[in-house]
């Protein structure tokens, strides 16, 4: 391990890696989700987001603590198994090898299907896989020379993506009117979990942009700042569009299930707004495809590294110091899950991943020498949050779980029977 410090350039930043986390977490996710969460809370949506603000609170002190005493590249990966041992890493290995993969398949989908809608000669299936491969085309290209130009573009492109939002969360304000905001009926617990459960997904992308903790410099102090500095922004940002689109539509919010911020531009600000909002939402999901490029590599990366994929995924480039045969994997895996699937699907095997990755995370803070009270309550809220699960998702993740404990111990086994053969 002492050779990864080696390998690869500590050139990220404060402001690279807040950056970083901002990006790959205002992904597609804002864009529709404020529809869904008005449709199951109606006015007291903004409940959800305040209880997932705190989850997420407590998740990233935990993950912030481990991250300051483990500083190998594969983010809460490495934290896992730095304090659990192996198998505990390959796992957490596994549910954010899951997370990002599906969550960048299901961004991918939105992505491809809201350009379709600006620019009409890209609609169509073929048309949609043909623009996946070229965007997955262009930021491995821009990897694949290494991880500071990589960081730099996405710099860019959260500044690009925060523009029209902030336009929306500022303008958009004047044309509020109060009467939406009325409660008539108060949620039901399990509603608010259920809802709380699905906009995890507008917050998660923490743990991803994290990944490559090994490029990161002075990690004791670049960690924390850039996570309080990001998920500040992150939420007042969330909560403000939330409020104003619910305060101009009103129970509108809830039919406005494609495009609900773009809806609630066009119906206060004017019809070059809505257009600005679609613009925005296409350069925002664009940029979250960018960083997941630069991300989730680094996990191919890192299990390899460890021996649990092909020693040929953890070869890093001789000049531009970049693991380019994980990237070009991750790339393909990526467009053929997004080609595949659908935004639902892949968006909940995303959530389920991240809840059961945080939850490992925080333990491994506390055994890593944190005060337990933070992790307690972490792990609390976390499995309030599981109890919005269904059956069916229950069963798919353990079955993904299961299959990844049994090539586990198919690869231990011949290990040690190639141990004795040479004994």
């Amino acid at each position: 391990m002492n050779s990864e410090r080696e390998s690869l350039t500590r050139a990220i930043g404060t402001l690279g890696l807040a950056a970083g986390i901002i990006n790959i977490t205002i992904g597609g996710g804002i864009f529709r989700l404020p529809a869904s969460v008005a449709g199951s809370l109606g006015p007291a949506a903004p409940l959800a987001y305040v209880i997932c603000a705190i989850a997420m609170g407590l998740i990233v002190m935990c993950i912030a603590e481990a991250g300051k005493r483990v500083t190998l590249t594969g983010g809460p990966y490495a934290y896992v198994e730095a304090t659990f041992g192996p198998y505990a890493g390959f796992i957490s290995g596994v549910l954010l090898w899951m997370l990002g993969t599906f969550a960048t398949a299901a961004v991918s989908t939105i992505f491809a299907s809201s350009l379709g809608l600006l620019v009409p000669a890209t609609s169509g299936s073929i048309a949609q896989t043909a623009v996946l491969v070229c965007a997955f085309t262009f930021w491995s290209a821009i990897n694949l020379r290494g991880v500071t130009l990589g960081a730099q573009l996405i710099t860019l492109a959260t500044v690009a993506k925060l523009f029209p939002l902030l336009l929306l969360a500022i303008a958009g304000a004047f044309y509020v009117r109060a009467e939406n905001f009325a409660i008539v009926v108060a949620p039901a617990p399990a509603d608010i979990a259920r809802t709380s459960l699905i906009l995890i997904f507008a917050f998660a992308g923490i743990e991803s942009a994290l990944i490559p903790s090994g490029e990161v410099k002075d990690t004791e102090r670049t960690l924390p700042r850039a996570i309080a500095m990001a998920m500040f922004g992150i939420t007042a940002l969330y909560i403000a569009l939330q409020m104003v689109a619910q305060g101009i539509l009103g129970d509108g919010l809830k039919l406005a299930v494609t495009s609900p911020l773009a809806d609630a531009a066009g119906a206060s600000i004017g019809g070059w707004a809505r257009s600005l909002l679609l613009v925005g939402a296409v350069v925002s999901m664009f940029g979250y495809l960018g960083g997941m490029t630069l991300s989730m590599p680094r996990i191919v990366y890192a299990l390899a590294r460890d021996g649990f994929l092909p020693g040929g995924l953890a070869v890093v480039h001789p000049i531009y110091r970049s693991p380019q045969a994980a990237i070009l994997f991750q790339a393909a895996i990526t467009v053929i899950l997004a080609v595949s699937g659908t935004f639902e699907k892949l968006a909940v095997l995303a959530n389920v991943s991240a809840l059961a990755l945080y939850l490992g995370c925080a333990a491994a803070a506390w055994k890593l020498g944190q005060s337990p009270i933070v992790p307690v309550l972490a792990c609390g809220v976390i499995m309030w949050l599981l109890t919005g699960l269904k059956r069916d998702e229950w069963l798919a993740f353990g079955g993904c779980v299961l299959a990844a404990s049994l090539i586990y111990m198919v690869r231990q086994s011949a290990v040690a029977a190639s141990a004795r053969d040479q004994s």
